[in-house]
């Protein structure tokens, strides 16, 4: 059997961040099987097309995924990431009035 999967490390760190909001870019790279450059490279470009948001908790990041957002081929950009989140294990949290927004 080859080594191939059906989500790409974007989809997996994604995934990974929306389940485990407080991870490292260390823990989240033995996750996913990626070094932690790779890592740090995903969330970067996650947090630069804005489906992942970031606020400072004391010496680590807490992330917040941005479920309304399209998935980013034109095959599928009529779907939301969060439906596909949700089919991969996330629950789907419903923000209270007085939450603080996070930073993209």
């Amino acid at each position: 059997m080859g080594t191939w999967t059906f989500l790409t490390n974007h989809a997996l760190v994604l995934s990974y961040i929306a389940r485990h909001p407080r991870t490292t870019a260390f823990d989240l790279a033995i996750a996913v099987g990626i070094t932690e450059r790779a890592a740090r490279k995903i969330i970067a470009d996650l947090l630069e097309a804005g489906y992942v948001g970031k606020r400072r908790e004391g010496r680590r990041n807490r992330y917040r995924i941005n479920p309304d957002l399209p998935l980013r081929h034109s095959s599928h950009d009529e779907t939301a990431v969060g439906d596909l989140l949700e089919v991969l294990g996330w629950k789907r949290h419903k923000r209270s009035p007085r939450s603080p927004r996070l930073s993209s």
